[in-house]
């Protein structure tokens, strides 16, 4: 999305929008929009349907177990938005071509009974973020250093992973370790999670900046 949006820079703002279901979606898609239709009036013409898949609490269903079972019904990824697994129930956005397919024929997971429902984009369980709190002292705000302490890596190692094209700033690809980072960035490196910088501030003893994140679970 990120690479997307900003190839599409300089196109204007009222020629697309980015559609998920719900405004902190990981998953959009993204509509070229007609002369006649403003950005903020695209839900209108949204391609976005919100089911709600029902189970027995007890059957503790989980992201995979869902997603698993979309695949085994022939449905690919890319039909299917943000997965939001509550306990006993679990929403998802899908595109309209695979809805009423859905929701006629979806009945199971695994062993578990579902029952399939439409619902509105204002019904949604959205599940509250978890995320653990990481504060560091670093020498600089350059990537490598702030990647280090907020993966708990050496910055040898955070450098290597930078250089190996394994990390991501603001959900684009960044190979330069001395890129430098500010409150607000988000920080992805494959195989250890996401991260974003809350802010950085004072400064140590010995003279090294203190900065403050969190690491989502």
């Amino acid at each position: 999305q990120a690479l997307a949006l900003l190839r599409l820079a300089g196109i204007g703002e009222n020629a697309f929008a980015s559609l998920g279901g719900y405004p902190e979606a990981e998953r959009n898609v993204l509509l070229f929009l007609p002369d006649w239709l403003e950005a903020e009036d695209a839900e209108s013409q949204s391609p976005l349907r919100c089911l709600r898949a029902a189970f027995r609490e007890e059957d503790g269903l989980t992201h995979r177990d869902i997603l698993g079972s979309l695949m085994g019904m022939g449905i690919v990824r890319e039909k299917v938005g943000d997965i939001l697994v509550s306990p006993g129930s679990c929403d998802l956005i899908v595109l309209e071509s695979v809805a009423e397919f859905l929701l006629q024929s979806w009945d199971s997971a695994g062993r578990a009974r579902l029952h399939v429902t439409e619902i509105t984009a204002g019904e949604l369980h959205i599940p509250q973020a978890r995320f653990e709190e990481v504060r560091d002292t670093v020498s600089s705000l350059r990537l490598d250093a702030v990647a280090a302490g907020l993966f708990r890596l050496s910055r040898t190692e955070a450098a290597k992973q930078i250089a190996a094209g394994n990390l991501s700033l603001n959900y684009s690809p960044c190979l330069k370790a001395d890129c430098m980072v500010k409150e607000g960035d988000i920080i992805s490196l494959k195989g250890r999670g996401k991260g974003k910088i809350n802010g950085t501030g004072g400064t140590s003893r010995k003279g090294r900046l203190f900065v403050y994140g969190e690491i989502y679970k």
